[in-house]
């Protein structure tokens, strides 16, 4: 009499059908064109809050400075539908000042040129209505270079 032959497990084989490789990221996670939309900026906002710290660091000790994909839509904080690129939460008692970029709006209004600058003018315009001063007063290079002629 013969023993049942003990059932063997099948390892599932994962082949490449198409000859193309298999799936993976395209690119290396140390390249710069690997991160994404949203860490690219987050850069430009620490670039941008980095050069004004090194000259308003006093003023600027305990503010937060934060980024958020768009800005909330209940209840709307502003008026006549224009949508904001930034905003000052000044500090209270819940917690110190609080400057918020958002991204999307931000991105749409650079159209893919320039938003380094858009991001440094709109940190600098929210650092200047906290520290209730000029824009140019807080960083002489606000506005780009215009052609005066």
């Amino acid at each position: 009499m013969s023993t049942p032959r003990a059932h063997r497990r099948r390892r599932r084989v994962r082949r490449d059908r198409h000859g193309r490789g298999l799936r993976g990221p395209l690119l290396p996670a140390a390249l710069p064109a690997a991160r994404t939309r949203a860490e690219r900026f987050d850069d430009l906002v620490l670039d941008a809050v980095e050069l004004l710290e090194r000259r308003w660091a006093e003023q600027l000790a305990g503010v937060e400075f934060a980024v958020e994909d768009v800005p909330p839509s209940d209840p709307a904080p502003w008026e006549d539908e224009v949508v904001p690129l930034g905003r000052l939460f000044p500090a209270d008692s819940s917690g110190p000042a609080r400057v918020v970029l958002y991204r999307r709006p931000l991105e749409t209004r650079a159209g893919g040129e320039d938003l380094e600058d858009l991001v440094a003018d709109v940190v600098v315009e929210q650092v200047a209505h906290l520290l209730d001063l000029d824009p140019e007063e807080v960083d002489p290079r606000y506005g780009g270079e215009e052609d005066e002629g």
